[in-house]
């Protein structure tokens, strides 16, 4: 199994190396990612379990380097035993906006990019079931993200990565209100098609 792996990541990196494309080329590019989240810190005494998510975003450059990107993300945590009861899960999601720096590594076709921005974001908490018992309404947070750009051909990039995402929010159950900060560092890999 590792060594089908290993054969396909030279295959990648040989064909992102024979097909590049100058990126100025291009000004609008659109990302699909997921991956695992590891919760950084307890939720209002909460331990999550590691999580799942997955976020699309519409990129638009408006200058060499710099550009600007928006879309809309979820992410999914678990918790055996929790300040809203035992079994839940905690599904965060919203939206994802900002700014993006991506760079070429020397003279090559593969880029970095370094991206800062806002999250308007809610947390739901629901029972085994799937209910719904609390929502904490859409707030202000903050992301920051980091990773390269592999060229697979044409227009298309994979595109590994790390970010970390902050969110605050307060959630009332049972008319007891619980304040949330909700800290989690994902590990994404994503597709992105550049126009």
């Amino acid at each position: 199994m590792k060594t089908k792996e290993l054969i396909l990541c030279a295959l990648l990196a040989l064909l992102s190396i024979t097909s590049y494309a100058k990126d100025g080329d291009h000004r609008f590019g659109f990302e699909l990612n997921g991956g695992t989240s590891f919760p950084t810190s307890k939720l209002a005494g909460s331990i999550l379990k590691t999580g799942v998510g997955i976020e699309g975003t519409f990129h638009f450059r408006i200058l060499d380097h710099t550009g600007l990107y928006a879309g809309w993300g979820w992410n999914k945590f678990s918790a055996e035993e929790s300040f809203a009861g035992t079994d839940m899960d905690f599904e965060e999601t919203g939206y994802v906006f900002g700014l993006q720096f991506r760079h070429p590594v020397a003279e090559s076709p593969v880029s970095f990019f370094v991206r800062a921005g806002g999250l308007y974001n809610h947390i739901e908490i629901e029972n085994e079931e799937g209910n719904i018992i609390a929502d904490s309404g859409h707030g202000l947070g903050w992301q920051a993200a980091a990773g390269i750009c592999l060229p697979l051909g044409g227009n298309w990039c994979i595109a590994p990565g790390i970010k970390y995402n902050s969110l605050k929010r307060d959630v009332a159950i049972e008319n007891v209100t619980t304040k949330m900060n909700h800290e989690y560092i994902s590990l994404r890999v994503g597709i992105i098609w550049k126009f």
